[in-house]
């Protein structure tokens, strides 16, 4: 998750100690073994051991409540940002993505039929519509930062939308139905590009031209 989500590699830390802890582990258990004379651990050491492990525990939920907290951020909670009710035709929307899902990834197909796999690209606040469907089992298409989940049957095509975020960078899509052995990896990016005002700047600029032409 942690590096789904491009966080610091607080996993990683974790693990390096685990190994570091195990080679003392055993680098003690076999002094204990082998070596003639007996010897005795100091109480000391022992507590220390424990306080050792006590930080690891700790420093695991933090980092676990940490990563958890930034999967779960949401967009905006002032408008409705995501849905999978599908009322509106597909002229209100900004963007309309067809997004097939196999084992394991996600490709995502524009109306232009330019295909791009694991990567939907946008613009901040921007209207999107998925229209999502499976070519062999079942699948869940999650975003987190637009709290949407749906579950992909193959013979059905599900349509879910999503206000894009404002702040541009990449953000998670995920499959949150186990789907065989490589479930895990079967993640995709929405990566926001560009400025919120962009598209208003382009009809601006387009307005100003169509009118000097017209005055001239």
């Amino acid at each position: 998750m942690e590096e789904a989500l491009s966080l610091a590699g607080g996993q990683t830390t974790l693990m390096a100690i685990t190994i570091a802890l195990t080679i003392l582990g055993l680098a003690g258990l076999a002094t204990a073994i082998f070596l003639p004379a007996r010897w005795r651990v100091k109480y000391s050491m022992e507590f220390i051991f424990i306080a050792v492990l006590l930080v690891i525990v700790w420093y695991a939920d933090w980092n676990s409540t940490k990563t958890y907290t930034a999967y779960q951020n949401k967009m905006s909670t002032e408008q409705s940002v995501s849905s999978t009710k599908v009322t509106q035709d597909d002229s209100f929307f900004d963007r309309t993505l067809t997004v097939v899902a196999f084992q394991w990834g996600f490709a995502f197909i524009t109306d232009e039929n330019k295909i791009s796999r694991s990567v939907a690209v946008v613009k901040p606040g921007e209207k999107i519509l998925f229209k999502i469907l499976s070519n062999d089992v079942i699948h869940g298409f999650n975003i987190p930062v637009a709290s949407i989940t749906a579950e992909i049957d193959p013979d059905e095509m599900r349509q879910v939308w999503i206000k894009a975020p404002d702040k541009p960078g990449k953000y998670l899509i995920q499959c949150v139905n186990y789907c065989g052995v490589g479930h895990t990896q079967m993640k995709a990016w929405l990566v926001v590009e560009g400025d919120k005002d962009d598209e208003h700047k382009n009809k601006e600029t387009a307005i100003k031209v169509e009118g000097a032409h017209n005055g001239a």
